[in-house]
């Protein structure tokens, strides 16, 4: 019986973190059902409906991405072909107020968004052959179950000369990892613009700043939109969702559709092997063309930009 209370413990620390949803963990179907009726040809109305949320859902994949690929924390310079960086990172972004109304965007986090996300991260840079450089992000979304994984690809254009300043661009791709029911992915182009200053001996002093563009694409699983349906009408593995009323998708955000800008400007401080850094980021997002469902017009609707903080600590190699 010991045993057994013990294996009964253990199953419950392993299985118990898996089904528990923090704060900051996404439930996606509160953007709303994007179908009226419970199916076609149907005449009864769906759970849940909201006439707006395919426009919520590409708002908030927009927001979402502009968050999670708010942070460059390096210069265009690279670390030279034999060089090598890790880095741990912090990043404070600040969300847009919760609310429907136009140049707001709903977050649809499990708990009241707190209008702050922390997102610490691992970053880590190898320099190549010919002003080339390879990077990788991991992040955490703080109070979840979700993370970032990023990867980059940097060319310095032009570097280490007395009188010029530093040119780079840089290629990323920002992947949201941990996610239930749907995928969002964030890849852009980043102009930087830099100059590196020596300070005596080994430190350095570099300013920095650029126009990064973010494209962003996201698509759902089959979601169940009646929250309060029971389990045991959901329990075919091959296809649970069979049969079903009040399911549905929401319309895809397409990458080539969905830009945004992003200005940064920040510091980076080299003593010896140590370095320290600072950032301010400010994401763009402009507008998007909406259905209004009373006119049956397509309207703009403006979505806030995304303002985040970036501070670095790390080993120059």
């Amino acid at each position: 019986m010991r045993t057994f209370s013990r294996w009964m413990a253990f199953a419950v620390l392993v299985c118990g973190p898996a089904a528990y949803a923090d704060r900051n963990d996404l439930e996606i179907t509160k953007l709303g059902n994007p179908n009226q009726f419970v199916r076609a040809g149907s005449s009864e109305a769906s759970v849940n409906y909201n006439p707006e949320a395919n426009g919520d859902f590409r708002a908030f994949a927009r927001t979402f991405a502009a968050a999670i690929s708010s942070t460059t924390l390096m210069p265009p310079e690279t670390t030279g072909h034999a060089g090598f960086t890790v880095n741990v990172e912090l990043g404070v972004i600040a969300l847009p107020s919760p609310g429907r109304e136009d140049g707001q965007v709903t977050l649809p986090t499990e708990r009241t968004q707190t209008g702050t996300l922390l997102l610490p991260s691992v970053h880590v840079r190898k320099g190549l052959p010919f002003s080339f450089e390879v990077g990788a992000r991991v992040g955490w979304i703080d109070r979840s179950s979700m993370y970032t994984a990023t990867g980059e690809l940097k060319w310095a254009v032009n570097e280490g000369f007395t009188y010029l300043p530093d040119i780079g661009v840089r290629a990323h791709v920002t992947r949201l990892m941990g996610n239930r029911d749907f995928d969002l992915t964030a890849a852009g182009l980043d102009l930087g613009v830099g100059k590196q200053f020596p300070l005596g001996g080994m430190v350095t002093l570099t300013p920095y700043g650029g126009l990064d563009f973010v494209g962003v694409m996201a698509s759902t699983d089959t979601l169940d939109f009646n929250q309060g349906r029971s389990l045991g009408s959901t329990l075919d593995p091959a296809n649970p969702y069979a049969g079903l009323d009040n399911t549905g998708v929401y319309s895809e955000v397409k990458l080539g559709e969905n830009i945004n800008q992003r200005i940064y400007g920040g510091v980076r401080f080299i003593g010896g092997a140590l370095q320290l850094g600072a950032e301010v980021s400010l994401s763009n997002q402009g507008s998007i063309d909406v259905l209004d469902t009373q006119t049956q017009e397509t309207r703009s609707r403006a979505l806030p930009a995304v303002f985040a903080f970036n501070a670095t600590l790390g080993l120059d190699f």
